[in-house]
């Protein structure tokens, strides 16, 4: 989960042989890579929300890197979700790193008002020509390029054990009422539906947000995210209701509520695909199909599938997309050929293949994709003909993407009291309503 300045000699005098560096990751007109890159030098420190398998997979990314530009080197830090607040202090203290990967387009339109990051034109050609025009307007912040959307995630997943599906004798559902009784049936079996981990907030502005693009709609979800109706608007408690349906089924859930609250991200995957498998649904995004093959031995297609999150009353198939835009913070050639790297087919593919990776970059070739269900996704991602971006992410950072507060903390104490509907309601209006001040 991004002004123009006239560049100084030093820097100009660079320009010219990054540009052939830029041609090169770039790709031309094809997005293939068609010279030798520059011989750049120098230290580029990195920093992401990636940790775990996630963190494993995007080192190979920069390894790949490294190997076409051997006199680089980077280092990486891992913010986890605490990357918004790591960021803001980093700036405050004049020691920001060179480039960081953001999911929340908020937070980068935030960091461009303190004036700490440089814009990126020099990749805005290939952005424009290989990536889809939403990609580019979320990257672009007072008219100029500051965000590469170098991973994208589709957001409409549930992912299901495929054999306690089986055992339980339920198919994958495609109505939400069909949803909730699939899970009673898998609890009468023996089993447990859900697995959530609701120790970290953002899981469950994810199902928030799916539940409310069905049932209100994609203007409503629009108005919503830009905060022109309340959220104690008629329709935001409708989802918050929906949501109760799920949350007061605490005997379905592996651990109960109290147990999904100290249960992170990760641990939520293995609990439902490791061995013993503790429950038969992960109700998260694509990348949760990279957590099941790094983190346990279970296959596609025979332990794990997924199915896109379910209609309700009638609502068109719809998508939540998210994804982290690549930043920079300071205008250097390392930090150029880097950012030109992240901006090639060759980049994407390197993640593609291990798994729990969707790029927006229209050059990837499906074939990339290590199995048929991530190419799915990938699929899924890239083709929605009813797409919103998380809305968690387009908030101010306080209120969307910040652990402990906002959204994070009201949806879990939604979870551990499903019936409190007009309680958080109100609250969540209520911090919205700071964060917009």
């Amino acid at each position: 989960m991004n002004r123009a300045r006239i560049l100084s000699a030093g820097v100009a005098a660079t320009a010219v042989a990054l540009a052939a560096a830029s041609a090169a990751d770039s790709g031309g007109a094809k997005g293939t890579r068609t010279a030798k890159p520059a011989v750049v030098s120098g230290t580029v420190s990195v920093i992401s929300e990636a940790t775990g398998a996630e963190q494993k997979n995007f080192l190979k990314v920069l390894d790949a890197f490294k190997k076409r530009y051997p006199k680089v080197n980077v280092k990486y830090t891992s913010a986890g979700r605490q990357l918004p607040t790591v960021l803001s202090t980093a700036v405050a203290g004049g020691n920001p790193p060179d480039v960081a990967l953001i999911p929340q387009p908020a937070l980068m339109r935030e960091l461009v008002k303190k004036k700490a990051l440089k814009p990126i034109t020099f990749v805005r050609p290939v952005v424009k020509r290989n990536w889809s025009s939403g990609w580019l307007s979320l990257g672009t912040v007072n008219g100029k390029f500051y965000g590469l959307y170098y991973k994208g995630s589709n957001k409409s997943t549930v992912w299901y054990n495929v054999k306690t599906f089986k055992s339980a004798g339920v198919k994958p559902p495609k109505t939400f009422p069909a949803l909730l009784k699939a899970a009673k049936t898998i609890k009468a079996s023996g089993g447990r539906a859900y697995s959530i981990g609701g120790a970290e907030g953002w899981t469950l502005t994810d199902l928030f947000e799916n539940i409310y693009l069905r049932q209100a709609g994609g203007k409503l979800y629009d108005r919503l995210a830009a905060h022109k109706i309340k959220w104690t608007h008629p329709s935001v408690k409708a989802a918050l209701r929906t949501m109760g349906q799920i949350f007061s089924d605490t005997g379905n859930i592996v651990g109960g509520t109290s147990g999904a609250l100290q249960t992170g991200f990760a641990d939520s995957v293995t609990q439902a695909f490791g061995n013993p498998s503790k429950a038969a649904m992960v109700l998260e995004a694509d990348f949760v199909g990279g957590v099941i093959t790094g983190s346990t031995s279970s296959k596609p297609i025979t332990d794990f599938n997924f199915f896109d999150f379910p209609s309700i009353k009638g609502s068109p198939k719809s998508v939540v997309t998210a994804g982290d835009a690549v930043v920079m913070f300071r205008d250097k050639p390392a930090n150029r050929a880097l950012l030109s790297y992240f901006a090639t087919p060759a980049a994407a593919t390197v993640w593609a293949k291990l798994g729990g990776f969707s790029s927006p970059n229209k050059l990837v070739k499906p074939s990339a994709y290590r199995d048929p269900i991530a190419r799915r996704a990938a699929a899924t991602l890239a083709h929605a003909k009813i797409a919103r971006f998380d809305l968690s992410d387009l908030q101010p950072s306080a209120f969307g993407g910040t652990a402990g507060q906002g959204m994070w903390k009201l949806l879990q104490d939604l979870l551990a009291k499903p019936s409190n509907v007009d309680g958080i309601a109100r609250q969540l209006e209520a911090a919205a309503a700071k964060a917009y001040k």
